[in-house]
């Protein structure tokens, strides 16, 4: 084939041994239909948007055709789902490879629904429109947010039905990661394959992810510190926002420190720590107020793989790992609190802060209040226009928290303006997703979706017709459930 889109692909994945992958096409559909492009992500990656909307293209991303250079593979992996181990692997997912863009960056091409590989576990391979519209909003939506995040760059119907609780519409998601290897794919190395594999993977992921570590110490040690770190900041990122992943398993957690998955994830109006929206997540095993601990427990998983190559003795590599694991709480906390200081337009640190964020957090749990609104609400100067605003309690937390803001060196405006960069005017709240999948899958309207696409671009720009957007009608309740769509 002809590289009219500019693609560069290469394929340093597939040098590795052949246990860590499964090389096979995808399975062909009967008619793909292009219903989302991405053309600032396609520009991104050096690609020519105009040939990536023709009807070659959308023959790849329906996994009928291949693009130049192309060795498509399924990638192997384990990982603790809901705390059992279990051997997995794309189990509907096929990688096509990597693109190399202008600014030699390295992102890993993935057609998500591509048909039945190795590791599909009885499953068909497939996907429904629905969860791959999802994940290709909430994803763009992330990415608006300044939240490291896999993107979808295109989504395409099959013409074909797939068999969940009812026949749907199916698709298939092209999805672009700076890689896809997780935790899960160490605890694969580590359970099924040789010590010179693990060795292998471990050095191609340095390679490709932390090269800088390789002139360290202990390198291994400096690569498991740099994944604790980006974690840390990615699930303080998640918290600020009022994200919950909804299936935190180990295989779901990326080396890159990209968010990735978002089958059951959903955004939190009314404030509450304990809160779920996973209909799977019958235990609130990954809750709002979990998942930084979740996260630990995961790298606590990911820091065992790594065990023979930390140390000269089975009692240093475990001494340097539970070091380093400690250091995850600590990190975490930094990021989370220099995080909620820039919401409340804090610049510094004081002793008090953390004590003035918890006071606000718990009067918005106590009311159900609702958390991006509370922090737009003061961010706007306009609090008594939200229930909270006009609760006693709430009045007096607000006289500590300008206290607060007069003792700093930096003005009210730089304040003001710091509050404006870190909350949004909106989130994708869950009931415009839904209507918006809603019209899509029942309807064939796609305009929903782009719109608010659209306004999520840029959710620190406070445009009008954002906030005129964020008006619309919503619930703010518990009772909300999302599914893996699996």
């Amino acid at each position: 084939m002809t590289n009219l889109f500019n693609f560069n692909l290469e394929n340093t994945y597939a040098e590795l041994p052949e246990t860590f992958y499964q090389k096979l096409r995808p399975n062909p559909v009967a008619n793909p239909q292009l219903v989302f492009y991405n053309e600032e992500l396609g520009k991104a990656l050096g690609l020519n948007n105009e040939e990536m909307q023709s009807d070659e293209a959308i023959a790849i991303y329906g996994g009928n055709a291949l693009p130049p250079n192309a060795i498509p593979l399924a990638q192997s992996y384990a990982g603790h789902q809901f705390g059992h181990f279990t051997m997995l692997g794309d189990g509907r997912a096929v990688l096509l490879g990597e693109q190399v863009t202008p600014d030699s960056k390295r992102f890993d091409i993935q057609l998500k629904g591509a048909g039945r590989t190795a590791y599909s576990r009885g499953g068909d391979g497939r996907a429904a429109l629905g969860p791959m519209i999802r994940e290709y909003m909430v994803s763009e939506a992330m990415h608006g947010l300044n939240i490291p995040t896999t993107r979808g760059l295109a989504v395409v119907t099959t013409g074909e039905g797939i068999r969940r609780e009812t026949i749907l519409p199916g698709a298939i998601l092209t999805r672009v990661a700076s890689s896809h290897i997780r935790v899960g794919t160490f605890q694969f190395a580590a359970h099924f394959c040789e010590i010179d594999e693990l060795v292998q993977l471990t050095d191609y992921t340095i390679e490709r992810h932390d090269p800088e570590v390789k002139h360290a110490e202990n390198p291994y040690l400096a690569f498991l510190r740099n994944v604790l770190d980006r974690q840390a900041q990615l699930v303080a990122k998640w918290q600020l926002v009022g994200f919950i992943h909804g299936v935190m398993n180990t295989d779901n957690m990326t080396i890159s420190g990209e968010t990735i998955d978002y089958g059951p994830c959903a955004f939190m109006d009314a404030y509450h720590q304990d809160i779920v929206f996973s209909s799977i997540d019958v235990n609130g095993r990954y809750a709002y107020r979990n998942q930084p601990s979740i996260a630990a427990w995961n790298l606590a998983r990911f820091a065992e793989t790594l065990l023979p190559l930390l140390g000269r003795s089975k009692e240093e590599a475990l001494k340097y790992a539970q070091e380093a694991i400690s250091e995850f709480g600590p990190l975490y906390k930094k990021y989370w609190l220099k995080g909620m200081r820039q919401k409340l337009g804090i610049f510094g640190e004081r002793e008090g802060d953390e004590a003035l964020i918890e006071e606000l957090l718990t009067l918005m749990q106590h009311y159900h209040a609702d958390y991006t609104n509370t922090f737009l609400a003061l961010t706007y100067g306009k609090e008594e226009d939200f229930p909270l605003g006009r609760m006693d309690e709430f009045k007096k937390w607000k006289i500590k928290w300008q206290e607060r803001i007069k003792i700093q060196s930096e003005t009210q405006e730089a304040s003001n303006k710091l509050m404006y960069e870190h909350n949004p005017a909106l989130i994708p709240r869950n009931k415009w997703v839904e209507d918006a999948i809603e019209a899509a899958v029942q309807k064939e309207d796609y305009t929903p979706a782009e719109e608010l696409i659209h306004l999520l671009k840029n959710p620190f720009a406070h445009t009008d017709e954002q906030k005129e957007f964020a008006k619309r009608n919503y619930d703010t309740g518990t009772s909300y459930q999302t599914f893996c769509g699996t």
